[in-house]
């Protein structure tokens, strides 16, 4: 039987405040257990939340991102579970009125086009405790530190039919929510996170499969291989005559395999009611559009900039714009020089990635900056280095030589273009070679390359290429 994977993610973002969503209490990351929880946050008798307006600024930028209706109401309600690390016994979420509701991004699908996939809602809450079980002998330890934690929970419509576009609309959610400014992404740290819901069904049925939920997911790597292992469970388990059941199940990924958890709970498990603590959220049309125009030019229309003004390759304008620092730190550079902006992009996505990634760097750490990339490729541009002399300048200048024109001085690197010294050079190659001058005139074009590695060789790789290349060619041809 040929199956069909259905797919919905649910994304919870951490908002990038000082302090918690409905108390002043610090969301530092790293600090001792239970040294950031306040009594608001424990739940203690008689205290009362707070609601913290930026929150709702940083949702509805969000939800203005990806064309959802931000909601001039939206009502906070108490989600009733009793679990060590939710003090209070209720979380405070939303649930029939959310903030946000029915927007939209587009990914790349297998072929390479175009795929909405809805987003159902977004809405806000607060994150609970952590328990820990690690190094405490036979006792589980609470952490309350990041109980009251404000996220922005992102549900999408299970409109996602494989792994790979699971982690691409994923991806995508990330770059928008670093775009804004709303949440630093950092997964490690549990500032991005994502529960999946897969089901799978007969290909051309129109009805869901049961969904099994695989909770705090925290790596793009983590949700392929979770999803595409409960897939595969799935299938096997029905094609053997059982029947998938609704639960809850959890990623072990040493053993690279999902588990069972708990049975999944329905809405009205919970218990949801209007959080009598907090009035509803009410904002207005002019709140919304003010928000609208603080929103930063968004990745998909940065990347279609890029590709129409700078004329770049598609590939490269789409590894440039999905992180806003590497997309500023390419503008600056192309703003700085009068080489071609597709050299520009190579160079950033080419060495300058590869230095980072190998000294674990972010771009806006990087020890060569914008303005002196881009002396460097101007040197590349007037002729004064070859490409190949230019990697060595630029692993100097990342070793803290200086500017590109500092190392090209005190390392002699400038390049040969006297006409007459290179025909010199030239000279003395083709007259050691006669064997190989023999058989380039007897039709073994391929042999230039020989004859070009020779001159590179004795200028130290200092002659212009393109003469270097001329000057052979019309010799060997005389």
């Amino acid at each position: 039987m040929s199956w069909e994977v259905v797919i919905g993610l649910e994304i919870h973002t951490q908002l990038a405040t000082k302090s918690k969503i409905f108390s002043a209490a610090s969301t530092a990351y790293g600090a001792e257990p239970n040294t950031q929880a306040c009594l608001v946050d424990l739940g203690y008798p008689g205290v009362l939340p707070v609601l913290n307006k930026e929150v709702v600024h940083m949702a509805a930028m969000f939800g203005l991102s990806v064309n959802a209706t931000v909601a001039q109401r939206s009502v906070f309600a108490r989600k009733n579970y009793f679990y060590p690390d939710l003090p209070k016994g209720y979380q405070i979420s939303q649930f029939e009125l959310p903030i946000v509701e029915h927007g939209e991004l587009f990914i790349a699908d297998a072929e390479g086009n175009d795929k909405r996939i809805g987003i159902t809602r977004a809405h806000l809450e607060e994150d609970a405790g952590k328990s820990i079980h690690e190094g405490l002998d036979k006792s589980s330890g609470i952490d309350l530190n990041r109980a009251g934690t404000p996220l922005l929970e992102i549900v999408s419509e299970p409109d996602i039919r494989s792994a790979k576009e699971a982690v691409a609309y994923m991806r995508k959610i990330h770059t928008i929510v670093r775009y804004l400014g709303i949440s630093d992404g950092n997964m490690q740290e549990g500032s991005f996170r994502c529960d999946a819901n897969v089901s799978v069904r007969p290909k051309g049925q129109e009805e869901f499969g049961t969904r099994a939920e695989i909770k705090n997911l925290n790596s793009f790597r983590f949700v392929e291989k979770a999803i595409n292992f409960e897939v595969e469970r799935q299938i096997e388990l029905i094609e053997d005559g059982g029947e998938v059941v609704q639960e809850t199940r959890l990623y072990d990924s040493d053993k690279d395999e999902t588990r069972s958890m708990r049975s999944k709970e329905e809405a009205n498990d919970y218990r949801y009611f209007p959080d009598p603590d907090l009035l509803p959220v009410e904002i207005t049309a002019e709140y919304i559009e003010s928000v609208r125009a603080e929103l930063p030019e968004l990745p998909d229309a940065k990347q279609q900039r890029f590709v129409a003004e700078y004329e770049l390759r598609k590939d490269d304008a789409a590894i440039l714009t999905s992180s806003r620092p590497a997309a500023d730190y390419f503008e600056a550079a192309a703003a700085a020089t009068d080489a071609k902006a597709q050299l520009v992009a190579n160079w950033v996505v080419g060495d300058l990635s590869g230095a980072l990634n190998r000294d674990g760097l972010n771009i806006a750490d990087s020890k060569i900056s914008a303005v002196d990339l881009a002396g460097l490729l101007t040197r590349i541009q007037d002729n004064t280095i070859s490409g190949k002399i230019a990697k060595q300048v630029f692993e100097a200048m990342w070793d803290g030589e200086g500017s590109a024109d500092d190392v090209i001085e005190a390392r002699g690197l400038k390049q040969i273009t006297d006409t007459s010294a290179i025909e010199e050079v030239v000279d003395r190659v083709i007259e050691a070679n006669p064997g190989q001058v023999a058989e380039y005139k007897a039709g073994k074009d391929k042999l230039i390359g020989f004859f070009v590695g020779k001159v590179m060789q004795e200028t130290r790789g200092k002659a212009n290429p393109g003469q270097v290349n001329q000057i052979l060619k019309a010799k060997l041809s005389g």
